[in-house]
């Protein structure tokens, strides 16, 4: 008996089929993979609340150090800006990244490094983070640089909560961390 040959149009259809099956694959992968988010539910924020949670967007990232931030090696906060630059002995900026500030803004000054811990917390909006650098304190609330452990940017804080933590994405709050050590000068610019 010979064998049986399928029809063209029934190759075509099983192909098709099949390409059908991988694009959708592939689009519920693209749309449920992984991506850091905060872990921690919060109510409903409050507008002022939700713009303090996201870095402010601009036309192109600010890489000037701003003026009148002082000399020599140093940790520079701009307030206005939401974003550090860390700046060696020669007054080069080595790293510049945008952050998340708290409720409470620390005033311009000058404030040096002072207490460090590396291991895992949970921060007071419920995220566990890492790495918090402490460099000032605000109406009973301390300030400190500090990142997610999953990489997240905080949640906005619920209204009326008093946070002091300035969040880093995790890369640059490594890189942070491994900057300021005990002692460092933090300069808070508006």
């Amino acid at each position: 008996m010979p064998a049986r040959r399928l029809p063209s149009w029934a190759w075509v259809t099983g192909l098709t089929t099949g390409a059908i099956a991988a694009v959708a694959v592939l689009a519920v992968q693209a749309t449920h993979g992984t991506r850091p988010v905060a872990t921690a539910a919060s109510p409903s924020p409050s507008a002022s609340a939700e713009t303090a949670a996201k870095p402010r967007p601009t036309a192109k990232p600010p890489t000037a150090v701003p003026s009148g931030s002082g000399t020599g090696r140093r940790i520079v906060y701009s307030l206005s800006r939401d974003r550090v630059w860390l700046i060696d002995a020669s007054d080069s900026a080595r790293r510049t990244f945008p952050v998340w500030p708290g409720t409470i803004d620390p005033d311009p000054g000058t404030y040096t490094v002072g207490t460090r811990s590396e291991p895992v917390t949970t921060g007071s909006d419920g995220v566990r983070i890492q790495h918090i650098v402490y460099f000032a304190a605000k109406s009973g609330v301390n300030i400190a640089f500090s990142h997610a452990l999953d990489g997240s940017s905080p949640p906005p804080a619920p209204s009326g909560t008093q946070t002091g933590g300035i969040r880093t994405n995790k890369p640059d709050g490594t890189a942070l961390w491994t900057f300021a050590t005990t002692g460092t000068p933090v300069r808070v610019v508006k």
